[in-house]
């Protein structure tokens, strides 16, 4: 899996940003749970077609405790607003995280 880690050298802020904005403002902030907010950042990603994202973000929804059901389910609701090639795109990025999870 690619991080932002992985890109330090080329763009060494990088990491920094997601760090400081996106966990420290944006995943402090009130009104959802771990889990919520992994579920509404997963369905972004699915949307966007994120595939290295999505798999960082199942592995994370694994650590918080969301079950193999919840998050195929998730991404399964989708498939009416993005369409299958997306959705099936983020299950088969997903699948790859849970089978090394058994």
């Amino acid at each position: 899996m690619m991080t932002a880690d992985a890109l330090k050298e080329l763009a060494p802020d990088l990491r920094k940003y997601i760090v400081e904005f996106a966990y420290g403002e944006i995943y402090s902030r009130p009104g959802l749970d771990s889990k919520q907010r992994q579920l509404v950042t997963l369905a972004s990603l699915v949307t966007q077609g994120a595939t290295t994202q999505i798999k960082t973000h199942v592995q994370r929804a694994v650590t918080i405790g969301l079950t193999k059901t919840e998050i195929v389910e998730s991404m399964m609701q989708l498939i009416p607003y993005v369409g299958f090639p997306r959705v099936q795109t983020a299950l088969t990025a997903a699948k790859e995280v849970l089978e090394q999870e058994k």
